[in-house]
């Protein structure tokens, strides 16, 4: 079962992708996406360890999902957290500028492994698209991508649950 979970910031959207791989019963694989950019950015990775159950086998990789989801079994739990973060691992090189080739290898190669995949996978995102059109061009390809990539995996999932102030709200 393949479900994408997204919501704004502070939706909710981590604490319920969390308690469904703690009801599944299986053995949890929790891929973080995120790097520690900032003493900020350390304290939300921070706070998401403290709440992440002890037993939980946790895989910290920024850049190259799709061989990450490729290593486990049918019995886990895939619970990858974030797409935002790892789009963004994707798009820009540290110092904010495209990389076009790291971009296409990697969506191609998620797309292509949540195409034929029987795993249970759950991938959290944040619907970032609901403001207004950034005036920088790399904010609004950002923007443009992620939605395009949500589109894409909506199509793929199963499920798809929107995350507003905490509540679950089933789309497909």
């Amino acid at each position: 079962m393949l479900t994408l979970v997204l919501g704004g910031v502070r939706s909710g959207k981590s604490r319920y992708a969390e308690q469904c791989a703690k009801d599944s019963g299986k053995q949890v694989v929790y891929i973080a996406t995120a790097t520690i950019t900032d003493n900020e950015m350390q304290s939300r990775i921070e706070q998401h360890r403290i709440r992440r159950s002890s037993d939980w086998l946790t895989i910290e990789e920024p850049v190259h999902l799709a061989d990450v989801i490729q290593r486990f079994s049918d019995n886990n739990f895939l619970l990858v957290d974030c797409l935002t973060l790892w789009l963004s691992n994707i798009m820009f090189d540290n110092k904010g500028e495209l990389q076009e080739s790291t971009f296409d290898l990697q969506t191609a190669a998620l797309l292509k492994v949540l195409e034929n995949t029987d795993k249970e996978i759950t991938l959290v995102t944040n619907e970032i698209g609901l403001g207004v059109v950034s005036a920088d061009k790399k904010t609004r390809r950002f923007v443009d991508e992620s939605g395009l990539l949500h589109q894409r995996i909506s199509q793929l999932a199963d499920r798809v649950v929107l995350m507003t102030a905490g509540l679950p709200q089933i789309l497909k």
